[in-house]
């Protein structure tokens, strides 16, 4: 059963001295099984900062990240498990492997450690809408294309936390409307915690609670009204 995701004083700096930013300041977030947030702010507050840390790529400097009951900040083979294991990435850039047709990027997360129930790989570039492109390699598909295959390979391995970035920034609006259905559902449906950060207020409806991020520090969560 998942726990959904626990930020506890989060604290993360780059740099020495003089040239020290302050990425996050004293950050705490939980967010429940099947609920999904939004994190808004300005360029450079600090959102892709928090993904980071709550995904487990950056460890903080200071405070706790739990997903499962396991502090992220712990051991690097314990982070490294959860990742795979447990947590799901929508990135703005994609990062799709250049090699690999579109559903063998949706079957990668299933080569890289033991998945107990994994989704079908063709059936969620289907619910994505991009079922006719699944023999077919990024520099063939559209940016939309792509970000949708980037979605469905974040579903592929059944997460407990889907962390996602700018969902919606390659999609037209229609597109978008299905994708933010999509991803509504599944949360709900999977009881999934997912954080979605965002500059496109059309997301924000899709939402449970908004946070605004503004120099490093999270305001609390404002319940979505229609």
């Amino acid at each position: 059963m998942s726990e959904g995701l626990l930020l506890e004083r989060v604290s993360l700096r780059y740099g020495d001295g003089e040239e020290t930013t302050v990425a996050l300041e004293e950050v705490s977030l939980r967010v429940e099984p099947g609920e999904i947030i939004a994190v808004v702010g300005p360029s450079g507050a600090g959102k892709s900062s928090l993904l980071a840390v709550a995904g487990g790529l950056t460890v903080p400097d200071s405070g706790r990240v739990l997903v499962g009951g396991v502090d992220l900040a712990g051991r690097e083979r314990d982070r490294a498990r959860v990742r795979r294991e447990r947590i799901g990435y929508v990135f703005q850039s994609n990062n799709l492997i250049p090699s690999l047709t579109a559903v063998d990027q949706v079957r990668l997360p299933l080569t890289f450690g033991r998945v107990t129930d994994p989704r079908d790989p063709r059936e969620l570039l289907a619910a994505v809408g991009v079922e006719h492109k699944e023999d077919r390699r990024p520099h063939q598909l559209s940016g939309g294309e792509r970000q949708r295959v980037g979605i469905a390979r974040a579903l592929v391995t059944r997460p407990d936390v889907l962390l996602v970035d700018e969902p919606t920034a390659a999609l037209d609006r229609q597109r978008s409307h299905e994708v933010l259905e999509l991803l509504a559902r599944e949360t709900r449906e999977r009881r999934m915690a997912t954080v979605v950060v965002t500059h496109d207020h059309d997301v924000l409806r899709h939402c449970d609670r908004v946070f605004e991020m503004v120099d490093g520090r999270l305001t609390a969560g404002e319940p979505v009204t229609a």
